[in-house]
């Protein structure tokens, strides 16, 4: 790691000191400096980051070939969904093996990894996941916290469970179709009709799901997933009540048929999952500020929030979605808080361009990525342009001693003085680089020097895709927890 000249590693006891200040210090809010620390140091000592490339680093710790195995291709996404994968295919060939392979059971497995997929992306489920994930205390042993913090790689669940009921879902309906025609079971023509048009929708999400589809065409997999899995729910409806139909007992009522077989009810929780947040959309009043032709600041008051907290706004709840990092008011006595909106597209222009009074909201504020913040001693934070929403939050709450590293072109006129004077009172000792007048550091390198000299436990990068992805993979193959958004939805 790097570090000034002749520091070292703080004893335990300095580390508690330091701590405690930096604590009072935040809790404070009363450092009344509107410098950051780069241009202080700049005009007595030169920029903080001078020299820094010379400096000596740590080193990767293994092989290429195992670093990029470990950090990259067996992420803790990628495992996740090998497991639950391996987990779905071996009961598959085990059950197509054996005289359990009936439609009824293969049924269920379908409707299973479904209700699993859907579930785990539903807002309450995510928000109860990273209370239980994150509610180690900092005196826990950091090897644990670091894999407890791992709670956003959740969606590798997600997926997985999508690819094994599709999988699952072919076998249904090839299995069916051939008892079908061989007279076999009492399947019906209908529910065979309905399995393989579902079948069509889900592949055709599963398409634009892909990663490298995903982003090139993130519009049509957003219309992709919220229309056609509609459609795919109300077809599963179908099936399940025509399925239950072909199924049911001599004498036995067509409605006790149903909710005797559990697809019912599994069904029944999808429906719900998918419905809720909508049962909460509403319009909203919001105050616009305009900070720069580059970005707005949007003021909102209608729901209590938490470290990491993200909310969905809209001009159109049917045509798309724009996530933001909720960024609370410091001050006493004010309970609203708000979001920076970048230009970044037509959506976020039109905003920048032509202020709204309301928008629509959906559900509730759901955790990111940054809500494993308390759970570190202390912490390095990194954001590029607006990715210093995020940060700010867990910045003014004040729960981990964190220091900000801020790359950005012209940081004051495109985000003005008020928010960037609020960070610095809280976080005095941030460190904002100016890549306009600087060009683009080795992030790498600099935050190595900051870990060092802070002494943080860990680091958290809020920034672009191929940025984030190439400092968490630099930090991690060194041996220091870093995480950052996985860009899957």
């Amino acid at each position: 790691m790097s570090a000034r000249k002749g520091s070292s590693r703080l004893s335990a006891d300095e580390i508690l000191h330091v701590e405690k200040q930096d604590t009072e210090k935040q809790q404070a809010g009363s450092i009344p400096s509107t410098d950051s620390l780069d241009d202080i140091e700049a005009k007595e000592n030169g920029h903080y980051w001078d020299g820094y490339l010379d400096e000596e680093h740590i080193d990767k710790k293994h092989p290429k070939l195992v670093r990029n195995l470990r950090y990259m291709f067996f992420s803790t996404y990628r495992r996740l969904f090998a497991v639950t994968f391996v987990a779905n295919m071996s009961v598959f060939i085990a059950l197509t093996a054996t005289h359990w392979a009936n439609t009824g059971n293969i049924a269920y497995a379908v409707v299973s990894n479904f209700a699993i997929s859907i579930l785990v992306r539903q807002e309450y489920i995510i928000n109860i996941l990273f209370d239980i994930f994150t509610s180690l205390p900092k005196s826990a042993p950091l090897f644990i916290r670091r894999i407890s913090a791992r709670i956003f790689h959740f969606g590798g669940l997600h997926s997985a469970c999508s690819i094994s009921g599709t999988i699952w879902l072919v076998l249904f309906a090839a299995m069916g179709t051939r008892e079908y025609i061989h007279g076999l079971s009492p399947i019906s023509l209908a529910t065979l009709v309905i399995s393989w048009i579902v079948l069509g929708l889900l592949l055709i999400i599963l398409v634009f799901a892909y990663p490298n589809m995903r982003n090139k065409f993130h519009d049509y997999f957003e219309w992709s997933h919220r229309f056609l899995g509609w459609t795919a729910v109300a077809l599963f409806w179908a099936q399940v009540v025509l399925f239950s139909n072909d199924l049911r007992r001599p004498g036995e009522n067509l409605g006790h048929a149903c909710v005797r077989n559990p697809s019912f009810w599994l069904v029944a929780a999808i429906t719900f999952s998918i419905a809720l947040p909508w049962m909460r959309l509403r319009k909203i009043e919001v105050r616009s500020v305009r900070l720069s032709q580059h970005a707005s600041r949007l003021y909102i008051n209608y729901t209590p929030y938490s470290t990491g907290t993200t909310i969905r706004l809209t001009h159109s709840p049917l045509k798309e979605w724009h996530g933001f990092a909720a960024i609370p008011e410091p001050e006493p006595g004010k309970d609203e808080f708000s979001v920076i909106v970048s230009r970044a597209g037509d959506w976020t222009s039109r905003v920048i361009d032509n202020p709204p009074t309301r928008l629509w909201v959906r559900g509730i504020p759901t955790s990111g990525v940054l809500r494993i913040v308390p759970m570190f001693r202390r912490m390095i934070l990194v954001a590029t342009g607006s990715g210093v929403g995020p940060c700010a939050h867990a910045i003014f709450e004040g729960h981990t001693p964190v220091r900000l590293l801020w790359t950005s072109p012209n940081v004051r006129e495109t985000f003005g003085d008020e928010l960037v004077d609020q960070i610095l009172r809280y976080a005095p000792d941030t460190v904002i680089y100016d890549t306009r007048k600087h060009g683009r550091p080795d992030l790498v390198k600099l935050i190595l020097k900051m870990v060092k000299e802070f002494n943080a436990e860990a680091v958290g990068v809020i920034s672009n895709q191929p940025l984030t992805e190439k400092v968490v993979y630099g930090l991690n193959s060194r041996g220091i927890p870093a995480y950052g958004a996985i860009f899957d939805s």
